[in-house]
């Protein structure tokens, strides 16, 4: 099998991967019910050392920059309230969380949520988020052009390994609302 993009050595439809998945990944992926058969949603295998996005662009190339995509988890606060959420953004740009995020929310402040909140309340690791395998109550805020493109390339929950889906697949998960301009330049 070939991924729709990129060269990777280990490339796999997702059931085929799940012992390469974590708990709430593999969960979501046996039990799919999203817009495109749980086949489409491809997973290669890559090396953890190579997680982050600019030394996963390095190593896999430049080009995949504007077909892939960072999950990071989000807390917004409104009194004495704290929601949490993910937001999904081109690797390339970063999300508007004092604009978008906190009105989206409806919070008086938002701020990236730490870390070990994001890994341990999602079961993912550090540099692995995904939409797929959230807690099903959390918002999940989709900048539009993710979900725009044919394919892109995400975190799979743990640091070894990526999934690439089909961008529609990501307004179709639990509690997910696309949004225009949720992700910005990073320059601006």
């Amino acid at each position: 099998m070939r991924a729709p993009f990129g060269e990777f050595d280990v490339v796999s439809p997702a059931p085929e991967a799940l012992d390469l998945l974590v708990p709430p990944v593999a969960e979501a992926v046996r039990g799919w019910h999203g817009p495109v058969p749980a086949d489409d949603l491809i997973h290669v295998d890559t090396d953890p050392r190579w997680a982050d996005t600019a030394t996963f662009l390095e190593h896999y190339g430049p080009g995949l920059l504007d077909r892939s995509a960072n999950c990071v988890v989000v807390a917004g606060r409104r009194g004495g309230e704290t929601t949490l959420a993910a937001c999904l953004v081109l690797s390339g740009t970063r999300v508007d969380v004092n604009g978008v995020v906190r009105r989206q929310l409806g919070a008086r402040k938002a701020s990236f949520a730490p870390m070990d909140t994001a890994t341990g309340e999602t079961g993912m690791e550090h540099g692995g988020i995904t939409p797929i395998g959230l807690p099903v109550a959390w918002p999940l805020l989709v900048d539009a052009a993710v979900a725009d493109l044919p394919y892109v390339l995400v975190g799979s929950g743990s640091r070894r390994g990526k999934l690439i889906v089909p961008g529609k697949v990501f307004a179709g998960l639990p509690n997910a609302v696309v949004l225009e301009g949720l992700g910005v330049a990073a320059d601006g």
